[in-house]
């Protein structure tokens, strides 16, 4: 008996197919890139290399990629995303109400994140890399999500009357740098706008936000060194600490 020809597949099971092999390439793209980007740096990533090392011709990544730039946004976002889940999930294992907690753990999770992925976080956080600029529609929403948590906390505060004042005097001097520095935040940011928040609250949560990347930058980079600092750890929770003195008072 003549065997029957194998069924041909049905459109949308043929889609699904052809999706799925697109996933797992898009995937291992992501995966080689960041293995690269480990390697050579970003200025340095290179779409022809990453293609050798997938067993493709450079032209076939254009199926996925336009070229190194829009990989190199894949990857920028990719790892805001992992940054801003584990910020997240440290932040909601905490007790609401406990707000030095919260600040805490999000300091402590993006450390422990930079500590693990030091290229990554040098990618969102180093040098801008030559000739390329970041597309802001596509990286601006991952890459405010850890401070999107620090605002929750600032307008928490405000709302609870526990937010610090202003670190140094006199008052009308720092609410009008505070007002002058905050001002186009203010306006463009409906969120931050209806916060609650003075503009000093605020801008002490954005001096708070640049001490912990300065923080963390100092120990990814090893700017420090190794006899300047005995405890990086003992040292970032002294950091912490008064971070916390900046956003909620020096008490607690």
């Amino acid at each position: 008996m003549p065997e029957r020809p194998a069924p041909r597949p049905t459109p949308g099971r043929a889609d699904g197919i052809r999706a799925r092999n697109r996933a797992s390439i898009e995937a291992e793209l992501r995966a080689v890139g960041r293995r690269h980007l480990a390697e050579v740096g970003a200025a340095a990533l290179s779409l022809r290399s990453v293609a050798r090392e997938l067993g493709m011709v450079p032209s076939a990544l254009f199926r996925y990629v336009s070229g190194r730039d829009e990989l190199l946004t894949l990857l920028i976002v990719d790892a805001y995303t992992s940054l801003g889940e584990a910020a997240e999930a440290a932040h909601a294992a905490v007790e609401p109400t406990d707000l030095r907690a919260r600040w805490a753990a999000v300091a402590r999770s993006v450390r422990t994140w930079a500590l693990a992925h030091p290229h990554e976080w040098s990618l969102i956080f180093g040098s801008p890399v030559p000739r390329y600029d970041a597309p802001a529609d596509v990286t601006n929403d991952p890459g405010t999500r850890v401070p999107r948590l620090l605002m929750a906390i600032g307008a928490d505060a405000a709302a609870r009357r526990l937010a610090g004042p202003a670190t140094f005097t006199p008052a009308s001097r720092a609410a009008e740098l505070a007002g002058r520095a905050s001002e186009d935040l203010l306006r463009s940011d409906p969120d931050l706008a209806a916060s609650g928040m003075t503009p000093v609250e605020l801008a002490n949560g954005l001096v708070v936000w640049t001490m912990l990347v300065g923080a963390v930058s100092a120990e990814v980079f090893q700017q420090l060194g190794e006899r300047t600092i005995s405890d990086a750890e003992a040292f970032f929770d002294y950091q912490v600490a008064t971070a916390a003195a900046i956003l909620f008072g020096p008490g607690g």
